[in-house]
């Protein structure tokens, strides 16, 4: 079995998302390399991330993103590309995509830096449109350059959205006890997914034939939910009902160009999914789409009811 699983390189393997991408990989068996900065592996905070890479057997290769000599190098050694930078390097991405070309045919998929909502849909406004259209542009370059790809849909991280109840104004590593704001009416759908699941996926996906040139949306359906459904979740877990603040779509409008960054953008991404319903709005097109939890119904995922239960 192992013998037939791609080979990966990671590129942002220190950032976010990019850790978990990075640990599933290696952990499902796959080769895996991760390009890295010297600054990255001198950093006291990313060099001990870079050191548990080590630890699973990942092979971690200097280089950057505005350095092609050291990408085409990198990307020689695998079969499957996958980008998780950061916004601020997502067009810049365009330098890996150059260096997959120049390297010759033998990769069989680049995954672009998406991890988020389905660009070509959204409905965003302000600083999450800009972020957005940025993502798009690079999908457009792919599909342009005739590179393979998968864009992967994971809709929100349960770390950021479901762990703080989508509260943007504090900084909460765990659920609100005593009071909430919630965005809209409170009962637009969305899909959060846990950072782990999301990797498990991941890994399904860039060696099956099915998701060749398609968005790969994780959309299980016992994690799609709205904030209302969460919040009554929560106070049903800890026994206690939390005073609701309900901030009106206008109230919120006004709030992301008055807000610093990145609050602004915070705001914009809450709009966009708790009020809009940019998850939901759409239903996946085949031609151009599947889901993750029909095509790997094996892979157990992490339920919005199982991963508030940890904070209990």
């Amino acid at each position: 079995m192992a013998m037939n699983l791609s080979k990966v390189l990671v590129i942002g393997g220190t950032g976010y998302i990019g850790k978990y991408i990075v640990q599933g990989s290696a952990k499902s068996g796959h080769q895996t390399f991760a390009l890295m900065r010297e600054a990255s592996l001198s950093d006291p905070v990313k060099g001990k991330i870079v050191q548990s890479f080590k630890d699973l057997g990942v092979t971690i290769l200097n280089g950057d993103l505005s350095d092609k000599e050291s990408l085409v190098k990198a990307i020689q050694h695998v079969d499957v590309v996958i980008s998780t930078v950061g916004n601020s390097q997502i067009l810049n991405q365009i330098n890996i995509i150059s260096a997959i070309k120049e390297s010759g045919k033998h990769i069989k998929r680049f995954l672009p830096s998406e991890f988020g909502n389905d660009v070509d849909r959204t409905v965003a406004i302000g600083p999450a449109k800009t972020e957005f259209e940025l993502k798009a542009e690079i999908r457009r370059v792919v599909e342009a350059e005739g590179v393979p790809y998968t864009y992967v849909i994971n809709n929100c991280f349960d770390g950021y959205f479901l762990a703080t109840l989508a509260q943007c104004e504090s900084r909460l590593t765990s659920p609100p006890r005593d009071k909430v704001t919630i965005y809209g009416d409170g009962n637009t759908k969305a899909i959060l997914n846990k950072e782990e699941d999301i990797a498990a996926y991941t890994m399904r996906a860039i060696d099956d034939p099915r998701t060749l040139n398609k968005t790969f949306f994780i959309n299980p359906p016992k994690n799609i939910v709205s904030q209302n459904e969460i919040v009554a979740l929560w106070e049903s877990k800890i026994g206690k009902t939390l005073e609701k603040t309900y901030v009106s779509e206008e109230e919120l409008l006004k709030k992301i160009p008055e807000s610093p960054h990145p609050l602004d953008l915070l705001f914009a991404l809450n709009h966009a999914i708790f009020v809009k319903g940019d998850q939901t709005c759409f239903t996946i097109d085949p031609s151009s789409g599947v889901e993750a939890s029909q095509l790997f119904p094996d892979v157990k995922y992490t339920s919005v009811d199982e991963y508030l239960s940890q904070f209990v």
